[in-house]
């Protein structure tokens, strides 16, 4: 747009540069990947567990070993209220395998439902 507005205005070999610098810029940009090995590392993850396993520090032990960092955020009953689902923000340790965390926490949670996702930056739910 501003390349449209220097050229509009007569200045051509004003917006020839404005467009080799903005190119330029933003080649250098997507060269250096600002940011997006950084936000492969946060994960939601969502674990149901049965009502009456204690989850206020059920999976401390394997979050401490796979995440950096670990914060429940929401704590909602499921199936009837026979079922907690727990919502977890995690950032990952750099170089460990999902996979394993995954298996550890389906053994203790009686090999209920688990997913991992990547965190949300908005509310998604009314």
């Amino acid at each position: 747009m501003g390349t449209g507005l220097i050229t509009g205005m007569g200045y051509i070999a004003y917006g020839f540069l404005f467009t080799v610098i903005l190119g330029a810029v933003g080649m250098i940009y997507s060269r250096l990947d600002f940011g997006s090995k950084k936000a492969a590392l946060y994960k939601t993850i969502s674990i149901t567990i049965p009502e009456d396993l204690d989850y206020s520090a059920v999976f401390d032990d394997i979050f401490g070993k796979y995440t950096s960092k670990c914060e429940l955020v929401r704590v909602k009953t499921t199936n009837m209220g026979s079922m907690f689902r727990l919502t977890y923000n995690v950032t990952m340790k750099i170089n460990v395998s999902e996979k394993e965390m995954i298996d550890e926490l389906r053994c203790r949670n009686g090999n209920l439902e688990i997913s991992v996702s990547h965190q949300d930056t908005a509310v998604a739910e009314l």
